[in-house]
């Protein structure tokens, strides 16, 4: 199955966990890729466990750096003359009650979970425009719906690309452009690991729900399945993304479970 034979795919936070699977299935199916993080030796091994790994380029990108995002954009249409698929995947989760989290920490996340994805689009927005062509994805979260202990920031970041995505899908599809919001529960990476906590210090340790969680090659799957459908919004994982229905339909049997809920917090 090539659905993507040709395809031009940036991919934010690829060198780990659903950006690295997304990375494998895309390549598998044709796509010649983008590979951006911060992590430059590990973007390397990933492109390299690629099919194909000499079509694909490293582009070290650091999310809260905005300013080099046109130079950057520039580089890639230089080299492979489009973006067909732009996927914002990169982002940091969070470990910490909203009383303790530092402000500055909580600004960080929100350019690193917002603002850089909001920047980096901007930027490849332009192009897609012009060709009137273009997929714009964001990988989002259950958290994008559902509010949780220990989460607030991380959640008001997710909200925020709901907002802002949704918005963008209805200013651009006369142009033909289209825009897929991808929201995962429970996945087995190691974002708990490197999560926030109140101080900006890294959670160090993955919770055991993300340890039960699905695979991220199954939540690669799920969003290329997504992509090639033209799919608005998708949610994937397990019972947890029944936590949308159930603040939608019952919100006062959800805020009840969400108070009883057991959550982790890094502690200092």
């Amino acid at each position: 199955m090539d659905r993507f034979a040709g395809k031009i795919v940036w991919i934010t936070g690829a060198s780990s966990g659903i950006g690295e699977a997304l990375a494998v299935a895309f390549a598998r199916e044709g796509a010649r890729l983008v590979l951006s993080s911060r992590r430059g030796d590990e973007l390397e091994r990933v492109r390299q466990r690629l099919a194909r790994a000499d079509e694909h380029l490293c582009l070290p990108l650091d999310l809260t750096q905005s300013g080099t995002f046109p130079a950057l954009t520039a580089l890639v249409l230089e080299k492979f003359g489009r973006v067909d698929i732009l996927v914002n995947n990169g982002g940091v989760s969070q470990r910490a009650l909203a009383a303790d989290m530092r402000l500055d920490v909580e600004r960080t996340m929100m350019e690193v979970n917002y603002f850089g994805s909001v920047a980096l689009t901007k930027a490849v927005l332009p192009s897609m425009l012009a060709r009137r062509a273009g997929h714009v994805v964001a990988i989002s979260s259950v958290m994008g719906y559902v509010g949780t202990p220990g989460r607030s920031t991380y959640a008001a970041s997710k909200h925020a690309l709901h907002g802002y995505f949704d918005s963008l899908r209805a200013e651009v599809w006369p142009a033909g452009l289209k825009v897929t919001l991808v929201c995962p529960g429970y996945v087995q990476t190691h974002v708990s690991d490197n999560a926030f906590g109140a101080h900006g210090e890294k959670h160090g340790r993955t919770d055991a729900t993300h340890v039960r969680g699905i695979t991220a090659e199954r939540c690669a799957a799920a969003t290329l399945r997504a992509i090639a459908l033209g799919k608005e919004e998708i949610s994937v994982g397990g019972f947890e993304t029944w936590a949308i229905a159930l603040k939608r339909f019952l919100p006062g049997v959800f805020s009840r479970v969400i108070r009883r809920m057991k959550f982790s917090v890094s502690q200092q």
